[in-house]
């Protein structure tokens, strides 16, 4: 073996040392993997293919009365929060494998599998209580009442309103009286 002179090797501790630190990854991530958890990171552009080729961020909602909501992707990572509402909506605003992040009704996010998830459309009225319109107008005739925390289903959406299902009736609420649908899209 060739006789590498103490400098050169000073020099090549000193370049190995500082490639390992600029490498370094937080503790419980790997490399290549998404940032967990961190409820302030912007959200994706719209529209903007996931690995799937489906639009991030999209709506989609919970398959199973319990589901658990991770800090990152993978069983590894511990459970932040246990969904106990089957058909609740979510936002789907990444993907990694078979995991997607999540953000709820409240802003939470964090990684499901995507076996927990399915792609029925779903909404939550959200605030107080909401008139369920006939035309999708402010002065349309009320059909019923639609109590905060209602879970129901979209038909399609025109503008500013959804035509829904809920608990057997169906009629027009606007999209900012549930969450659910984005402000630009138009569910069909």
């Amino acid at each position: 073996m060739p006789k590498v002179p103490f400098r050169l090797l000073a020099i090549l501790s000193a370049v190995i040392a500082m490639l390992l630190s600029a490498a370094a990854v937080p503790r419980g991530e790997e490399p290549g993997t998404p940032a967990a958890g961190g409820a302030t990171e912007a959200t994706p552009n719209p529209s903007r293919p996931g690995k799937t080729g489906l639009p991030l961020p999209r709506f989609v909602s919970l398959r199973a009365g319990e589901v658990n909501l991770r800090t990152g992707p993978g069983v590894r990572y511990p459970i932040d929060w246990v969904y106990r509402r089957r058909g609740l909506p979510v936002e789907i605003i990444d993907e990694f494998d078979t995991w997607r992040r999540i953000r709820d009704w409240q802003g939470t996010l964090g990684w499901v599998h995507q076996s927990m998830l399915q792609g029925r459309r779903t909404i939550l009225v959200v605030g107080e209580q909401r008139v369920l319109r006939r035309d999708p107008e402010d002065g349309a005739p009320g059909l019923a009442y639609a109590t905060p925390g209602v879970i129901g289903e979209i038909k399609k959406c025109r503008g500013d309103w959804c035509k829904v299902v809920l608990e057997g009736f169906a009629g027009w609420l606007r999209k900012s009286d549930f969450y659910g649908a984005r402000g630009d899209e138009d569910a069909q």
